[in-house]
């Protein structure tokens, strides 16, 4: 009961923590995206490419945007690191989609990326591609942002109440914050399911 309690707690604590302003900015951004009739891809790594997955269906049949997660292709993702390198994965993939600047990249990371330390290399990567060409960049992560947080135009911040914790509350708030996005009334385009069963 111990861990579960302190799990708990630092959830709620969060609940208070994270700033809505934050998440309002990543809003007005998706509604432009979605506006323009242009695409959002989501990456991540681990965690947060598992969470992408989930993401892509979400906002492809919720929210009715065109969203794409280059982890969902198992094929090219690994015919990639092992032709190229684990590093340019992502970029390669964006390249080869065309992203413009129209396009968003959606970041889902506990560190952001840090080309220093070399860990999600891959993102910081394909995030100065994004910035080269112009796409708006977003992302929910944790820690400090790292490099995500540097070059976004918005991220939410799950801030860190428990150091133990950092890694399973950012990734599970992560899904908290991208349910609260495609349900909102401003992106949402289909109900659903549940929902739609009186």
């Amino acid at each position: 009961m111990k861990y579960i309690d302190k799990y708990f707690d630092a959830a709620k604590q969060l609940l208070d923590k994270i700033d809505k302003k934050d998440i309002k900015k990543i809003l007005e951004i998706l509604v432009k995206v979605k506006e323009k009739n242009a695409r959002l891809f989501i990456i991540g790594v681990g965690g947060g490419a598992g969470n992408a997955g989930h993401a892509v269906n979400d906002f492809r049949k919720i929210a009715g945007i065109e969203t794409y997660a280059p982890t969902d292709n198992v094929s090219e993702l690994t015919a990639r690191a092992n032709d190229d390198g684990w590093d340019s994965v992502f970029v390669s993939w964006l390249k080869t989609s065309k992203l413009s600047k129209d396009d968003c990249v959606f970041v889902f990371s506990v560190g952001g990326g840090d080309a220093q330390r070399k860990i999600s290399n891959n993102i910081v990567e394909a995030l100065k591609y994004a910035k080269d060409v112009g796409s708006k960049i977003i992302g929910i992560v944790g820690r400090n942002g790292g490099f995500t947080a540097e070059v976004a135009d918005a991220i939410v911040l799950i801030p860190v109440v428990n150091e133990d914790l950092t890694t399973p509350l950012t990734e599970s708030f992560q899904a908290v914050v991208w349910h609260l996005l495609v349900s909102h009334p401003l992106l949402k385009s289909n109900e659903m399911k549940w929902e739609s069963i009186k």
